[in-house]
């Protein structure tokens, strides 16, 4: 796994979404996070900075400190009041749950790439954010050293 600062965050690998939305997450992101261990995952807005998507599952959530996010979207979870892909604002972010393959595939609709501004053929970089989720960005400094980066990163 690549660390593209001295001291800074790791990357798992690249994940290019395919014509239909398809995207498939790195292997060692989705073992890492245990994501398959459930059939949906959470995803939401990233930060200003790097875009794309930030990836979690209800379990995840459900035991930090960010549990209050499970508790007042029930939308996310149980009988989803949402469609997949649909966002819910919330506190300055969005969140959407989606379905979840065992291989580690997702769907994005297309109402979710044109929520998050990607399009089928965009490169995300799946960077280890936290002990709660990964980030999948789309552009700013770290994207921009993983696309100069002299070393092997995986494309998924």
């Amino acid at each position: 796994m690549p660390q593209l600062n001295k001291g800074g965050k790791y990357v798992f690998g690249w994940s290019v979404i395919g014509a239909e939305g398809t995207m498939h997450f790195p292997t060692m992101a989705l073992s890492e996070y245990n994501l398959t261990s459930e059939p949906e995952i959470i995803i939401f807005t990233g930060s200003k900075i790097t875009g794309g998507f930030c990836v979690t599952n209800q379990r995840m959530l459900a035991s930090s400190k960010l549990k209050h996010i499970i508790d007042d979207l029930p939308g996310l979870t149980g009988e989803h009041s949402s469609s997949a892909g649909q966002f819910i604002p919330y506190k300055g972010r969005s969140y959407a749950w989606l379905p979840l393959s065992k291989e580690g595939t997702v769907q994005l609709p297309q109402k979710t790439l044109k929520f998050l501004n990607l399009k089928a053929g965009d490169r995300l970089m799946s960077i280890r954010s936290s002990d709660i989720a990964f980030t999948m960005g789309a552009k700013g400094p770290l994207i921009e050293k993983g696309m100069n980066y002299p070393g092997q990163i995986e494309v998924f």
